[in-house]
């Protein structure tokens, strides 16, 4: 069986910078990191210390509410997902009003 069945891959749908990443693995130019537990560990950690999520209660008008899920359907998302994103955004700073 080739290298190639092995990977799973298909070489020309790569680009030039992909190919020689794969190509260093073939030659054994890469080597596992022999701290890498550790590192997933601390990586984890960090990013559950980053993404935190607190439940907050808010009062919104039935008809808001169904427009929301409507729009949440069309983007094939959960409607709270929808209504986080746009909080968040909003607090970033990078929503967008549309006049």
């Amino acid at each position: 069986m080739s290298n190639k069945k092995q990977l799973g891959y298909d070489p020309p749908y790569f680009d030039e910078e992909e190919r020689e990443i794969i190509e260093a693995l073939k030659r054994g130019e890469y080597v596992s990191d022999p701290d890498l537990p550790a590192r997933i560990k601390e990586f984890k950690q960090a990013a559950a210390n980053t993404l935190k999520k607190k439940p907050i209660t808010v009062r919104i008008q039935q008809q808001d509410i169904e427009r929301i899920k409507v729009k949440a359907m069309e983007q094939g998302i959960p409607y709270q997902t929808l209504v986080s994103s746009i909080l968040h955004r909003y607090a970033k700073g990078t929503l967008k009003e549309v006049v």
